[in-house]
C-alpha cells in the first residue's frame, strides 16, 4: 500500500491506495510533512482532491478499493449518489436501503467511511436539518456543505 500526505483547506490529508484503487482518504488533526514525491497511484486521487477544493469538480472519478464489510460497502456506495451540493438525512438514506430500522446501523457505517470527501459522507444531515456527528470534525463538515452550496454566503465587508 502506498500513501501520500497533502494539505488541504480543511489540514493535512493522508491518501493510501495502490494499483487496486484508492483505500483511503484521512483529514488528519496534527500537522504533518507534506510528501515530496507522490506515488503514481495515488496522483490523480491528489489532482481530482485539489479540483474539488478549487471549485472545479463536483463529481469524483477515481478507482475505489476501500476495506470494510459487505453492508458498509452498501451504504458507502448510497453515499456516492447524494448530488454535489444537495444533503440527505441518515432517515432517509436508511429508506432509500430498504430498512428504516437500519438508522442506527446505517449511521455507524457512514461513520466508519474510509474515503473522506471521495465517498460524500459529509452530506448526511439529521432529519431536523442539524450537522450531526462527523469523524472529521463538525467544523469541516460545515466547511464542505458551504463549499458545495449554490448559495454562496457573500461578505457584508
Amino acid at each position: 500500500m502506498e500513501a501520500c500526505i497533502i494539505k488541504t483547506p480543511l489540514g493535512y490529508t493522508k491518501i493510501t491506495g495502490n494499483n487496486d484503487g484508492i483505500a483511503s482518504v484521512t483529514v488528519l488533526n496534527s500537522e504533518e510533512q507534506i510528501s515530496d514525491i507522490i506515488p503514481e497511484s495515488l496522483e490523480d486521487c491528489v489532482y481530482q482532491l485539489n479540483e474539488y477544493f478549487e471549485g472545479k469538480r463536483q463529481v469524483f472519478d477515481l478507482n475505489l478499493n476501500p476495506q470494510g464489510t459487505d453492508f458498509q460497502k452498501t451504504v458507502w456506495e448510497a453515499l456516492l449518489t447524494i448530488p454535489y451540493g444537495k444533503t440527505m438525512s441518515y432517515l432517509e438514506l436508511s429508506k432509500q436501503l430498504g430498512d428504516v430500522k437500519a438508522i442506527r446501523a446505517v449511521a455507524n457505517a457512514n461513520g466508519k467511511n474510509p474515503l473522506w470527501i471521495i465517498v460524500p459522507c459529509h452530506r448526511i444531515i439529521g432529519t431536523d436539518g442539524s450537522l450531526t456527528g462527523y469523524a472529521g470534525g463538525l467544523h469541516r463538515k460545515q466547511w464542505l456543505l458551504e463549499h458545495e452550496s449554490p448559495y454562496k454566503q457573500q461578505s457584508l465587508f
